[in-house]
C-alpha cells in the first residue's frame, strides 16, 4: 500500500489572516507531499499498517536501514495529518465539555494550558512540534518534540503519549508571514483551532 497526503477540508486561504494561503499551499502540497513520497520509498516492499501512527509507534520493529527514514518521514506524515485536522476557520475560542474539564483538572485551566503550550512551542530549539497529549493514565500533558518526532514513538519521544493537538514550529510553517516572530505565529494559531475535532480525539484517546 502507499500512504497519501490527505485533502484539506478547507481552502488554502480559509485560515487567513492567521495563516496565509501561500504558506498553506506550500506546506501542504510541497512539504507534506515530500514526506509522504520519501516515506513510501522507504517502506516499498514491506508490509506496513494502513494507520501511520501504528507504523511509527514502534520503529524498532522495522529493518535497521529503514528506521531513520520512517522516523523522519513517517513522523512528518503523521504530524502534518493531525495538524490539518485540528484547524478550521472560525472555530470556538476555547474547548468545552469533557475536554475543558480535563484541561481544568489536569493543567490548571485554559489560561494555564495556553501559557504552557505557547511556551513549549516558542522555546523548542530549532525545528519541532508542540503538543497537547493524553498520557497512558488518561491525564493531559503538554510537551514538545524535535524535528518530526511524534509522542507515540516508543523509546524516541521525550513524552510518551497520544497527541490530540499539535503545532508545527518548523520555519516553513510560518516564515513567509511571520519571519522570525515565532511567538506571534503561536498566538495566531489559537484563532484557528478546531476544538470540536480536538475534543473528539481526546474522547478516542481516553477510550
Amino acid at each position: 500500500m502507499a500512504y497519501e497526503v490527505p485533502s484539506l477540508t478547507y481552502s488554502f486561504d480559509a485560515l487567513e489572516p492567521h495563516i496565509d494561503a501561500r504558506t498553506m499551499e506550500i506546506h501542504h502540497d510541497k512539504h507534506h507531499a515530500a514526506y509522504v513520497s520519501k516515506l513510501n520509498a522507504a517502506v516499498e516492499g514491506l508490509e506496513v499498517p494502513a494507520c501511520i501512527c501504528e507504523l511509527i509507534s514502534d520503529i524498532s520493529k522495522l529493518p535497521a536501514d529503514k528506521q531513520g527514514a520512517v522516523r523522519n518521514n513517517g513522523g512528518g506524515h503523521a504530524n502534518h495529518t493531525l495538524f490539518w485536522e485540528i484547524m478550521a476557520p472560525g472555530g470556538a475560542s476555547a474547548p468545552s465539555g469533557d475536554l475543558a474539564a480535563a484541561i481544568e483538572s489536569d493543567l490548571g485551566g485554559f489560561d494555564a494550558f495556553k501559557t504552557a503550550f505557547s511556551n513549549a512551542a516558542a522555546t523548542r530549539f530549532g525545528s519541532g512540534w508542540a503538543w497537547l497529549c493524553v498520557k497512558e493514565d488518561g491525564k493531559l500533558c503538554v510537551c514538545s518534540t524535535p524535528n518530526q518526532d511524534n509522542p507515540v514513538m516508543k523509546g524516541i519521544a521525550e513524552c510518551a503519549a497520544k497527541p490530540i493537538l499539535g503545532l508545527d514550529v518548523w520555519e516553513h510553517a510560518y516564515y513567509l508571514n511571520y519571519q522570525n516572530r515565532r511567538p506571534d505565529y503561536v498566538a495566531a494559531f489559537f484563532n484557528v483551532i478546531n476544538w470540536d475535532v480536538v475534543a473528539a480525539k481526546y474522547a478516542k484517546a481516553k477510550g
